[in-house]
């Protein structure tokens, strides 16, 4: 990966972060809790999708299909975090 591909992974991981905290209610870290699950949860998504259950989104546009695939990503987290903060 070159260093442009890592930073725009970032930059659709933070609009998906904050995606996922508007969609995840409740499990939320505030906003730049949720734009750095977001950048780890780009990673996730793709991993998650791609390697593990082999699909793929695909909406017509690059850039909304990477932004879909991180939002995944950054709710399985979140829900994840929400679920072990709660106990």
């Amino acid at each position: 990966m070159t260093l442009e591909q890592i930073l725009i992974m970032c930059l659709i991981g933070a609009a998906a972060g904050w995606l996922a905290g508007v969609v995840i209610r409740g499990f939320g870290l505030g906003l730049i809790g949720n734009i750095v699950i977001g950048i780890i949860g780009s990673f996730v998504g793709s991993w998650l999708l791609g390697s593990v259950l082999k699909v793929a989104i695909s909406t017509g546009s690059p850039t909304v299909n990477s932004i879909l695939t991180s939002a995944v990503g950054a709710a399985v987290l979140l829900l994840i975090f929400g679920a072990s903060r709660r106990r």
